[in-house]
């Protein structure tokens, strides 16, 4: 069975080491304000730790502190945002947020998932094209015309 593992980015942590390689001036240069380090090093545990696996019988959705476990039975629908992580909307109607998947990925969950969540980048004519030749179209738009010059 296939499995899918939607992570952040591992470049990620490049601004994590930046932004400590940055606070280190002002870390050492006050005594006590070496906690500015808790900043990159807590960005860094997110990017490390969040993450969504899928495979064909559940969705593991590990967040920051926690992690949950739902298998495919339980899943009603995939709630799509434009710019932000999906969520599962279980059977109660309840929402789990799925680290790191976002609608970009929606043909690979499909995939993955054997069907259960549709595919938005499917291709419509081919299945029209397995129902049979459609009717002509029958456009009132009249051919272009041509200019002479």
């Amino acid at each position: 069975m296939p499995k899918v593992v939607f992570r952040i980015p591992s470049p990620a942590l490049f601004a994590a080491g930046s932004a400590a390689i940055c606070a280190t001036p002002v870390a050492w240069g006050v005594p006590g304000l070496q906690v500015l380090y808790l900043l990159p090093a807590a960005f860094a545990w997110w990017v490390v730790r969040n993450r969504t696996t899928v495979d064909g019988e559940r969705i593991v959705a590990r967040a920051t502190f926690g992690r949950r476990v739902v298998p495919w039975s339980e899943v009603k629908a995939i709630k799509v945002v434009p710019k932000g992580w999906l969520s599962a909307v279980l059977t109660d109607d309840s929402l789990v947020r799925l680290p790191a998947v976002r609608a970009a990925h929606l043909p690979l969950l499909s995939q993955v998932s054997g069907g259960r969540v549709a595919d938005p980048t499917a291709d419509p004519a081919a299945a029209e094209a397995e129902e049979g030749p459609a009717a002509p179209d029958r456009d009132a738009t009249p051919p272009p015309v041509e200019s002479e010059g």
